[in-house]
């Protein structure tokens, strides 16, 4: 979204310096609507670059991300895993305990 605006506001930058070839201005010497205009490309530029920079860094946050979901849904899983075992383990022991309890009553 960003790299078409930029290239939208460049056209228009473009269709300026071109005006101003034709035209000049009543308000501003045409040297210094040169000036501006050249230090607008440069503006532009300098914002084309940080956003190649933005395009980069994000693109590295995203594959972060998805490491990152992927060593949550593998630790979820063994969480899980872990946990029935636990569960099952626990009903052992209660059995286990009912069991000891049953065979106290027959003796």
């Amino acid at each position: 979204e960003l790299e078409n605006q930029l290239t939208t506001k460049s056209k228009t930058l473009d269709e300026l310096k071109q005006s101003l070839a034709l035209n000049g201005s009543a308000e501003q010497t045409p040297e210094a609507l040169s000036l501006r205009i050249a230090e607008l490309c440069e503006m532009v530029d300098s914002i084309v670059t940080q956003v190649a920079q933005l395009k980069t860094s994000m693109q590295s946050i995203l594959e972060q991300w998805r490491v990152y979901d992927e060593v949550y849904a593998e630790v979820s899983l063994t969480t899980t895993r872990y946990l029935y075992c636990i569960d099952q383990c626990k009903r052992s022991v209660a059995s286990l305990e009912a069991l000891e309890n049953q065979v106290k009553t027959l003796q």
